[in-house]
């Protein structure tokens, strides 16, 4: 045998204990956690892994304190992540703010969510969101966790805030967040909705559906020109044994720009960073 060809064998051999039947497609680009990817109509630019701070609710990420999140992100944002997910109701603003003093604020990409429905409300809250978070804008703003079939008739008001918001530049681009298929799917056909932030993984775990009628209303979602970012790629660590697969397949979908995911720790923020090339070269289930 050939030097090469024991080689090749070897690493083969290798590849397939480590991955099992889904083995890396060696020699394939893999996709970084770092990617820098253009978000929807706004074109806004942020990294193809957003760090979260919301996991359960954000209690995960509370546990570490204000400095320890703080910490978290900047450490992300030195290995090349600039895109930060947050929302009110993770209540880590604060957390979020304590780690925008440390880096240059027009280099972090900045979303958060809220719960509004008036505009009046909107309002408050995007001033209350800036004194928060330490800035004068804030790069995305999602209604957060929309579940209604009306919804855009029951947040109408929010709705037409965020615009003026968008067009005074104190928002950059406005979207929802959405915790059933039918809210996921006026998302879909609604023309305001630039950014959709939606839960995709391979079995169905915490989603609005089966992945496969998630995945056809992502699809018209991203035909129509609007931004898509996952959320509970890991089934908010119920996929926990599955890290692989569940990256692999989040990494392969067309209707997916980038996706968030909350570390517990730097640790586990530097495993994802790790494990995602690899995850992206592993050639799709039979």
């Amino acid at each position: 045998m050939h030097r090469r060809h024991f080689l090749q064998t070897a690493f083969g051999a290798t590849a397939t204990a480590a991955f099992g039947s889904r083995a890396p497609l060696w020699g394939a680009k893999a996709r970084q956690a770092t990617d820098v990817v253009s978000l929807g109509p706004d074109k806004i630019k942020l990294t193809r892994l957003a760090i979260g701070t919301g996991t359960k609710g954000g209690s995960i990420q509370r546990q570490l304190g204000v400095d320890g999140v703080a910490n978290m992100l900047r450490w992300g944002y030195d290995q090349g992540l600039f895109f930060w997910e947050t929302a009110d109701a993770y209540k880590t603003h604060p957390h979020v703010a304590q780690a925008l003093k440390g880096v240059p604020r027009e280099k972090v990409t900045l979303l958060t969510k809220t719960r509004a429905r008036t505009a009046d409300e909107l309002k408050a809250d995007l001033d209350r969101f800036r004194t928060e978070l330490g800035t004068d804008y804030i790069d995305i703003v999602l209604l957060h966790a929309n579940r209604s079939p009306k919804w855009t008739e029951e947040r109408a008001g929010a709705m037409e805030a965020l615009a003026e918001a968008r067009q005074k530049k104190i928002i950059r681009s406005h979207g929802c967040s959405n915790h059933s298929l039918e809210a996921l799917q006026l998302a879909a056909r609604t023309p305001w909705v630039q950014v959709n932030l939606a839960r995709i993984n391979p079995v169905g775990m915490l989603m609005d559906s089966d992945p496969k009628a998630v995945v056809a209303v992502l699809r018209q979602m991203k035909a129509a020109g609007k931004g898509v970012i996952g959320m509970k790629i890991l089934g908010e660590g119920g996929l926990k044994d599955r890290v692989d697969e569940a990256l692999s397949y989040a990494l392969e979908l067309d209707c997916v720009d980038c996706f968030t995911i909350g570390p517990g720790n730097r640790d586990e923020l530097a495993d994802l960073i790790k494990r995602i090339p690899l995850s992206s070269e592993m050639p799709k289930a039979a």
